[in-house]
């Protein structure tokens, strides 16, 4: 049996540097990130369904989705984004679904899904573990700042968008912290992970 561990965090947590170090201890991990790019790609159901909801006003010219202005449409339109995510979201569950099936089938140890909105997406039905990635607001909207050139204003309204981390550490089963060296996380996910017994 695999155990499924789910994986999640909030904007510049440092998330994505802890699934790398899944990756690196040979960890399968599923994305939702990438699965919902690729759910949307030329010829999947998604994308027709996309095109025939949305118009053709929604394409590049190339013929794959203009993701911003599919956004700017969707942004201000609550109704038009419920059916965005109507589309998409049982697209990426069952392509998440059937890479974790494949992983477990091959008898991994372990399998990550790794998705960013699990709380507020209510899907903690599909692991059997939780860990959260935390770092303090002041860390994360520094990190933010830095990495995405944003201002202070911009980064907090990215930041306050979301569950907030304190709301996620309290519903975890293990907490990363990754406020200090990339290094001083890894032990901790060798940590938790010895005490699971992967």
């Amino acid at each position: 049996m695999s155990l499924i561990i789910g994986l999640t965090g909030s904007i510049a947590s440092g998330k994505s540097t802890v699934s790398a170090m899944f990756t690196e201890l040979g960890i399968p991990v599923i994305d939702a990130d990438i699965e919902a790019r690729l759910a949307v790609e030329p010829g999947e159901k998604a994308y027709n369904d996309i095109v025939g909801h949305f118009g053709t006003e929604v394409l590049e010219e190339d013929g794959t989705i203009n993701r911003p202005a599919l956004g700017a449409i969707i942004f201000n339109n609550e109704e038009k984004r419920l059916l965005l995510n109507s589309i998409v979201h049982p697209a990426v569950r069952e392509r998440m679904s059937m890479k974790r099936q494949q992983a477990e089938a091959a008898n991994e140890k372990a399998v990550v899904l790794d998705i960013p909105l699990l709380f507020e997406s209510k899907l903690t039905g599909l692991v059997e573990k939780i860990i959260v990635v935390y770092v303090d607001e002041k860390t994360q909207l520094e990190r933010l700042m830095s990495r995405n050139g944003f201002s202070e204003d911009e980064a907090l309204s990215r930041i306050k968008s979301q569950m907030p981390l304190k709301d996620k550490v309290d519903m975890a089963d293990e907490v990363i912290d990754n406020t200090g060296t990339i290094e001083q996380s890894r032990q901790q996910l060798m940590n938790i992970l010895n005490k699971w017994g992967i």
